[in-house]
């Protein structure tokens, strides 16, 4: 059975700051179980299954060889070890955000019918604190903040509960309070990144939400540079109940 990068725990990624540190996000490197062990304070064979469980959750390469093994750090290795940067940063910089940039891009329409329905709505109004504009400001966000993006799951969401209606069921999402920044230095506050549990985007476009149009507001067109800001939400009411469930 393969290994979950979700139950990776704590034993493993110190093995994996340590492949990262020794080169292992630019190219292979070769390591020995003896020396990771030593690193580690731990035996060769628990080095050696240790190394094998980050393999198995995806979060490395390996190729043994007689005299040990070419190891390599993966993009989800990559993105494993940014969240727990950002958690340090949390710790010794008083709740620092995670900022992306991107260019503007238009979306396929979907968010302009989401948005508005009911459901989601009425949470919006009781969550946020406003009622967002029946759409999104879609980014398509640079190389380097996609692999940035992973110190989301460090930072405190608003939880939107997921819902029926209409004979389907619709998913929950979590919103990241964040500003919007132009090239030209405008920007606008408060507004929400939005990232549904389920979504047809991959991980490359950021979806924002806000009470206005903000290609209206910030004169924006597609391909504009913007930097989106994303803080600490605050107050404890913006964690998920842990029965909150699963929507199909």
């Amino acid at each position: 059975m393969a290994t979950s990068a979700s139950t990776v725990g704590h034993a493993e990624v110190a093995a994996l700051k340590t492949v990262a540190l020794k080169g292992g996000f630019a190219e292979p490197v070769k390591i020995s179980c003896s020396a990771l062990g030593e690193r580690l304070e731990a035996s060769s064979q628990t080095a050696s299954r240790r190394l094998q469980r980050l393999e198995s959750a995806g979060l490395v390469d390996r190729e043994v060889v007689s005299d040990g093994q070419w190891v390599s750090i993966t993009t989800d290795g990559e993105r494993r070890l940014r969240g727990e940067y950002a958690d340090y940063r949390r710790i010794f910089e008083g709740g620092a955000g995670v900022a992306l940039e991107g260019t503007v891009t238009s979306g396929m329409g979907e968010g302009r019918h989401y948005i508005a329905l009911p459901g989601y709505m009425e949470q919006f109004r009781e969550r946020l604190n406003y009622e967002p504009f029946h759409g999104t400001l879609n980014v398509d966000l640079t190389e380097e903040s996609v692999r940035a993006r992973a110190g989301l799951d460090s930072v405190g969401g608003v939880w939107i509960d997921g819902w029926e209606g209409d004979e389907r069921t619709y998913g929950p999402a979590t919103c990241y309070r964040a500003s919007v920044e132009t090239a030209d230095g405008d920007s606008f506050d408060p507004c929400h990144v939005i990232v549904p549990e389920r979504t047809h985007h991959d991980e490359q476009q950021l979806e924002v939400i806000a009470p206005v149009k903000l290609r209206t507001e910030l004169d924006l067109a597609d391909d504009d540079h913007v930097t989106v800001r994303i803080v600490e939400a605050g107050g404890g009411s913006d964690e998920p109940d842990d029965d909150r469930g699963a929507s199909a």
